[in-house]
């Protein structure tokens, strides 16, 4: 059952967009208009991570920031008490549900320690600078609480100009730990095979006609073949050096 106090602006109309339930699985929407063709077997690794973890660190007063069309609603509306929305103001993220228009760059128009967890979805590539975000996680997040993220490592520029930065593992533990905060989880989204996949799933859209089915195929084949045990041995193998992207959760430190 829906917890009773969720907040967010026109819950009641709320709709999946880039990721949805299928079964009890989250995966990536098939929408061609929610998620790229492309980029399919890169949102459902992210789907993935979010889907496993959440129901172990979402809880009490939730702010997703950067929240577009507040995709992962529901995988955490049935774990904490209530959401707040709140993205910048421009016409890629043009939102419904927006509880609050702001720069995330600048300081957030909230109190200190309002909220309980952070959910903050390929966005912090988007932020000049990254340090004034974690620093203003960390002061509006209670004791103990939780940042969710995702990032991109190994992926081609998008929302130009405003994609700024690549992270890599070390760089998210050192930007977490000068704000205060401690890496609880660090998951590698996919190594070689993926990167692979994703680079010639982008590039076969611009193949006339055949495109858009190989682009779909090479990301099928690719997810059947890191099921094996060699593909799963060599994704892992070669996922320290290549990253796909990083899903992280980020505790603050009292």
């Amino acid at each position: 059952m829906d917890s009773p106090y969720l907040s967010m602006r026109n819950i009641d109309k709320w709709a999946p967009s880039k990721y949805v339930y299928k079964g009890d699985k989250l995966i990536a929407s098939r929408d061609p208009h929610e998620v790229g063709i492309g980029s399919r077997l890169v949102c459902d690794r992210i789907a993935a991570c979010y889907d496993r973890h959440i129901k172990t660190y979402a809880r009490g007063r939730l702010v997703d920031l950067g929240c577009g069309t507040v995709p992962l609603f529901a995988s955490y509306r049935n774990y904490v008490d209530s959401s707040t929305c709140a993205d910048w103001g421009n016409p890629s993220h043009q939102s419904n549900y927006l509880d609050l228009q702001c720069d995330l760059s600048s300081p957030l128009p909230f109190r200190d320690r309002k909220f309980d967890t952070v959910i903050l979805s390929d966005v912090l590539e988007h932020i000049f600078r990254p340090e004034n975000l974690w620093n203003e996680m960390a002061r509006i997040l209670s004791s103990n609480g939780k940042v969710l993220m995702t990032v991109p490592f190994y992926y081609w520029l998008h929302e130009e100009p405003y994609d700024y930065y690549r992270y890599t593992e070390f760089a998210l533990i050192r930007f977490a730990e000068m704000a205060g905060f401690r890496v609880v989880v660090l998951e590698r989204l996919g190594g070689v095979p993926e990167i692979v996949a994703d680079i010639f799933a982008k590039a076969f859209l611009y193949v006339p006609r055949l495109g858009t089915m190989l682009s779909a195929s090479v990301q099928r084949m690719t997810t059947l073949f890191v099921r094996t045990p060699v593909g799963a041995r060599i994704s892992r193998a070669t996922s320290g050096s290549f990253p796909l992207g990083y899903f992280v959760v980020a505790e603050k430190c009292g």
